[in-house]
């Protein structure tokens, strides 16, 4: 066998050529070259993967995995998994009692889906609403949230004992007040009688944003927002026992702001957060703008 280059370093089609023979895959080769990760490692590893854990309850493996290359660490998600399997680690999903939150049962007018067509390419382009419910120690309130579909951040949310229209119209004033969202923006929601009501319809048309609602019996129309409502119950309110109104509103605001859109690694964003996401495509997208104006003609 000859070789090329330093040390007479073997070639790659030489290196293919063997293991051909042998019957093994490239990737066992290389692997097999690598230095052996001793029990201190692990242990090491261990530990640092506990504290992230700890600190971001809930997280799965592949998340964790992506905060520790981050870090600069060369980690595979398979052993992160099994590290965390072996501490007892991994989230435990439960699925939880779900009391009736939509009642599509009314006389309102109902909004085509418009949602269905759009794959949006920035913020502010498809916003998507959920109302859930959350316990208390005795007895639910509810949540009513406004989530963009660009980025999956959480631009506003209301919580409050009832299910009246002035719940989701809360939640719609505040993402308004954040966003200030151009004319022609879609709104998707279901067809609850909160999102078919006139009050809810005027103010949305008074803003020039388009109506649209999901079909019926289709639970994948409004997968965004219901996407949001389930991440929020398994890594915040499922196990908590909030004292009453005042400081659910307290602790889920929190953690809507502070770790869901600030912190918390979306796979769908290519592990980064809703905050994050959207000040990299800004970032891009006025230095695209800023380099057409200075190609464009005086």
């Amino acid at each position: 066998m000859t070789g090329e280059g330093p040390q007479g370093e073997t070639k790659s089609a030489d290196i293919a050529h063997l293991c051909a023979i042998a019957g093994l895959s490239r990737a066992s080769f290389y692997r097999s070259r690598e230095p052996k990760l001793t029990k201190r490692d692990d242990a090491d590893l261990a530990d640092l993967i506990q504290r992230l854990a700890l600190k971001r309850r809930a997280e799965g493996y592949r998340r964790i995995a992506r905060r520790l290359r981050n870090e600069g660490l060369i980690v595979n998600t398979k052993r992160v998994l099994r590290l965390m399997r072996a501490d007892n680690l991994l989230a435990l999903r439960r699925k939880p009692f779900i009391p009736p939150t939509t009642d599509s049962g009314h006389k309102f007018p109902v909004a085509p889906n418009l949602a269905a067509r759009i794959a949006p390419t920035g913020p502010d382009q498809l916003w998507v609403a959920d109302i859930t419910y959350v316990r208390l120690a005795e007895g639910f309130v509810y949540l009513a949230v406004v989530v963009d579909a660009f980025s999956r951040k959480a631009i506003g949310f209301a919580l409050d004992d009832h299910l009246e229209a002035r719940l989701a119209l809360a939640a719609l004033d505040r993402a308004i007040d954040a966003r200030h969202p151009p004319r022609g923006l879609v709104h998707h929601s279901d067809r609850g009688v909160q999102y078919a009501s006139a009050e809810y319809a005027a103010r949305l048309d008074a803003l020039g944003l388009q109506r649209s609602m999901s079909r019926p019996g289709n639970p994948y129309d409004n997968a965004k927002a219901e996407s949001f409502m389930k991440t929020l119950k398994a890594e915040e309110v499922d196990g908590r026992a909030y004292a009453d109104l005042a400081d659910a509103r307290a602790r889920i605001g929190a953690f809507i702001d502070d770790i869901y859109n600030a912190d918390r690694l979306h796979s769908a964003l290519g592990y980064k957060s809703p905050v994050d996401f959207e000040a990299e495509f800004r970032k891009a997208d006025t230095a695209i703008r800023t380099a057409a104006t200075a190609l464009s003609p005086n």
